[in-house]
């Protein structure tokens, strides 16, 4: 995968953290994981890829960011339920944005979202994934992007 494919991931993180009240995210360098094990925290937003880029991206958070993302982002409900939305809505924004620069070709799904290890993870053994650690807070988070051209 390119730097200039990873670096719209990594813009559609912080655009993402830009509406909410503290906007000082950071992301960490990414680096390559195996897939035998997916990365994960307690919840996680999975997006289907098809079209010339096949393959998923998902956005993984523990739930105290996620609780403080809904705060952050004028949200007073921290239900489970909003929780389990807001996940899946930071996956789709982040690779919506991915398709907003790739193209109309860059098909994704609907989110997918579990909570604790997700088993429904399939990535393919034969690929790596790129997992882009992201900071905001005191929390850790990650996006993590396992794609084929």
């Amino acid at each position: 995968m390119s730097e200039a494919t990873l670096q719209v991931f990594i813009d559609g993180v912080i655009n993402y953290f830009q509406h909410t009240s503290d906007k000082d995210v950071k992301v960490g360098s990414p680096y390559l994981a195996e897939n035998h094990r997916p990365a994960a925290f307690d919840f996680t937003g999975i997006i289907g890829v098809s079209g010339p880029y096949k393959g998923t991206v998902y956005f993984t958070a523990p739930k105290a960011l996620l609780t403080h993302l809904l705060l952050a982002i004028g949200e007073k409900d921290t239900s489970m339920e909003n929780i389990l939305d807001l996940v899946g809505e930071v996956s789709n924004t982040i690779s919506g944005n991915a398709r907003s620069e790739f193209g109309q070709e860059f098909m994704i799904s609907v989110p997918v979202v579990v909570e604790g290890a997700p088993s429904v993870i399939h990535l393919p053994k034969e690929l790596r994934s790129y997992v882009i650690p992201v900071y905001w807070k005191a929390y850790s988070a990650a996006v993590v992007i396992c794609l084929e051209h």
